[in-house]
Formats: structure tokens, C-alpha cells, sequence
């Protein structure tokens, strides 16, 4: 069976023919994929969100539709409806967009709040409850969600509820001017994404060799991301750093046990995908600001001083220990 590592660089390098210079935020991309988190983009327009929701879709085979938010949009446009069929007499399900391998929720803010708590139970309990019948989504199931952090008229903004149920909020910034460069090149024809293919991965079996996508090799290294081992003093890391958010004087609203899992998940995950057994205190650094920073809310007269929930966070990431001496 394919590794971890081997997995997720097969698939963020095929993201990389359509997706130029940004393999930091693929490899997150990829990090999420793993937990079964879900992911929120914000930046600009323009700077290949969409595309790289798509992208992750074709590589890994499965099924990708995109949920343009507006704010007419109704919960049953989500999940779907039940509508009556005059010829057998009886009300037929018709599932929405989010039965789904990856949904792209694009510009989510523009949802109104009934809409996008369409999304909760979805999102946290993998399946979706309509007319009293619960069904199940496909697996695994992920949603990436848009929103422009720059114009806010004829938004809502989404609640602290649900901007805890996304694993990581990523920006994605604008390329390089040589990586801009080569963009311009690499689209002067037809676009890559058209050309895309989903990654093929050989397998063994009683058979002899054969070939699976990508949805089926994640369903079986998923388990493996808890397999990796996290050394008690980074567990006591973890903890101290979630809850000196909670006693932050610049913060309202600290991070949730939600938060500490997640972020223990997750730097198990960038372990397995950087080849490790084990995790290590860079791990958990480098994934603070991404999964810890929309779950904060700040003061109103800190913001009024310049202090954002990321800045907050690095300071905290400067002042707390990491005590290697836990037994």
C-alpha cells in the first residue's frame, strides 16, 4: 500500500500542473484531506481558489460540485429536496449539491445564516437530516469554502460556531512574479485543467498489480495519521498553548478542546506527509496560525491598538514554553 508521504506528493504534484508556486498551501490542502477537515479560503478574487478545489477533486477521482453562495440561497439548494412523483404516488428524495466527494461553498459570506447552517450537520456529523431522514454523504466528504476578506457589503458573516467546524483557515496570496510569469505561459492555450487526469496509483492484490484512485488509497491511510506518535511534553504543548488563548487579555473568545484536537490531528498528519513516525515542536508551530487564529475573537479596544487574533498568537507562540523535561 502506498505511504502517507508517497500518497499526498503524488496528488500535490498533479494539483501543481494547474496550481503554480504554491505548494506550502497544498500541502496543508493535503493535511486537511487527511483529517477529514474541512477547509476555509480567503483571499482576493482571482488567486486560484476555485481552481484548486477543482484540481483536488480530478487528482483524487472523486465527485466536485461548486455551490455558487448567494443570498437567495435556500437550505434545501444545500441539501437537497423531497418532490412529489405523480406517477408511483409517493415523495422522491432529490439529493442537493453537498452529496459530494468535495464541495466548493464559493463566497460563503454571501449566504444568509438559515443557508449556511444548512452546511453544519454536514460538515461535523457527515451526513445531512431532511424531512426527518438522515442520510449519509459520500466518504470522505470535504468542504472548501470561499470569502473575500475585502468587501463585506451584502455579507454575513459567518458565526464562531461555524468557523469552528472548518479544520484550517488558509490564505492562499498572490504568486511570485516569476511564478506569475510562468502562469502566463502555461495559459496562453487551453487551460491545464481541462487536461487533468485523476492520479492513478498501483496497488497488489491476489491478482497481481492493478490500478485505484486516490479515494480509495485516503480511505486506507487515514486511519494511519493517528498512528503517528505524539510525545506527552508536545500533548502538554498543545494544551498550554490552547488555553493561554483562553487567558489572553486581548482576547474575548479563546480556542476551543475543538482547537487542541484539531491541531493534534493535524500535526500528525504533516508528520506522516513529511515522512516522519513522529511528531516534533515544528509541526505544531507551523499549523498554530492556520487552525488556531479564526476560532479567536479579539477585544474591540485591542483591535482599536492594531492587535489581530494573529499577531496575538505569536506572541503567545513566543512565551510558551515547551517543557521536553514531561515524562
Amino acid at each position: 500500500m502506498q505511504s502517507v508521504q508517497e500518497f499526498a506528493n503524488n496528488i500535490s504534484t498533479n494539483i501543481e500542473r494547474v496550481i503554480i508556486g504554491k505548494r506550502d498551501v497544498i500541502d496543508l490542502l493535503m493535511v486537511a484531506l487527511l483529517c477529514e477537515g474541512h477547509i476555509l479560503l480567503e483571499d482576493v478574487p482571482g488567486t486560484g481558489k476555485t481552481m484548486m478545489a477543482r484540481s483536488l477533486a480530478v487528482s483524487l477521482g472523486g465527485s466536485f460540485k461548486r455551490l455558487q453562495c448567494t443570498p437567495d440561497l435556500l437550505p434545501n439548494d444545500v441539501t437537497g429536496v423531497s418532490v412529489f412523483n405523480q406517477q408511483s404516488g409517493q415523495f422522491e428524495f432529490r439529493p442537493g449539491p453537498v452529496f459530494v466527494n468535495i464541495l466548493l461553498a464559493d463566497e460563503i459570506n454571501r449566504a444568509t445564516p438559515r443557508t449556511q447552517s444548512a452546511l453544519l450537520e454536514a460538515m461535523q456529523e457527515q451526513q445531512v437530516t431532511v424531512d426527518g431522514v438522515t442520510r449519509p454523504l459520500p466518504r470522505p466528504f470535504m468542504v472548501l469554502a470561499t470569502q473575500n476578506p475585502i468587501e463585506y457589503e451584502g455579507t454575513f458573516p459567518l458565526p464562531e460556531a461555524q468557523l469552528d467546524r472548518f479544520l484550517m483557515r488558509l490564505p492562499v496570496g498572490y504568486p511570485s512574479s516569476v511564478d506569475e510569469k510562468l502562469l502566463l505561459n502555461h495559459l496562453q492555450r487551453e487551460h491545464p485543467i481541462t487536461l487533468l487526469r485523476p492520479v492513478p496509483f498501483r496497488v497488489d492484490n491476489t491478482s497481481g498489480d492493478s490500478l485505484a484512485n486516490g479515494l480509495d488509497i485516503l480511505q486506507e491511510l487515514q486511519p494511519r495519521v493517528w498512528e503517528v506518535f505524539v510525545d506527552e511534553s508536545l500533548q502538554e504543548y498543545i494544551v498550554r498553548l490552547v488555553d493561554a488563548t483562553r487567558q489572553h487579555p486581548d482576547l474575548a473568545l479563546g480556542g476551543s478542546p475543538r482547537a487542541s484536537l484539531a491541531l493534534f490531528k493535524s500535526a500528525q498528519a504533516l508528520a506522516a506527509l513529511r515522512g516522519r513516525d513522529h511528531v516534533i515542536p515544528d509541526d505544531i508551530k507551523i499549523l498554530v496560525p492556520v487552525i488556531i487564529a479564526h476560532r479567536l475573537v479579539v477585544r474591540p479596544e485591542a483591535e482599536l491598538r492594531g492587535r489581530s487574533a494573529l499577531v496575538v498568537l505569536k506572541d503567545i507562540l513566543e512565551k510558551t514554553p515547551l517543557d521536553l523535561g514531561v515524562a
